[in-house]
């Protein structure tokens, strides 16, 4: 068993209850984190036999850019994703950030994580 992980993914985007998070947008910081089997790879020197950390980079990206009202449908969108195209994955864990969020206070963000382990 091994992990990958993918830190400090920033992206500008959407989401977020209020009219003007869809307009103005915010910034945000994604944490992911796979535990695989790293056996194969390890020997072999191939990324075939891995997860490919450009691919997980992709998928966070792509499911970052379709606006959602609540970041804990995002953080299900990323972890769907990475189970459902990367069948090696044993456990994933996913946590997103925004960035300066419009609370009416002085915070530096808030975020959600959640984790799922493949089922036997």
């Amino acid at each position: 068993m091994g992990i990958i992980r993918v830190r400090d993914i920033r992206v500008h985007t959407n989401h977020g209850c209020m009219e003007e998070e869809g307009k103005i947008g915010s910034d945000y910081v994604v944490q992911v984190e796979l535990k695989t089997d790293l056996s194969l790879s390890a020997q072999t020197d191939d990324l075939k036999d891995t997860v490919d950390y450009v691919d997980i980079h992709a998928i966070v990206k792509s499911e970052m850019k379709q606006r959602s009202k609540l970041l804990e449908v995002v953080v299900e969108r990323i972890i769907e994703r990475i189970m459902v195209e990367h069948s090696t994955v044993e456990e994933v864990t996913v946590e997103v950030a925004k960035i300066n969020p419009p609370i009416g206070g002085d915070v530096g963000y808030v975020s959600v994580e959640r984790k799922r382990i493949r089922s036997k």
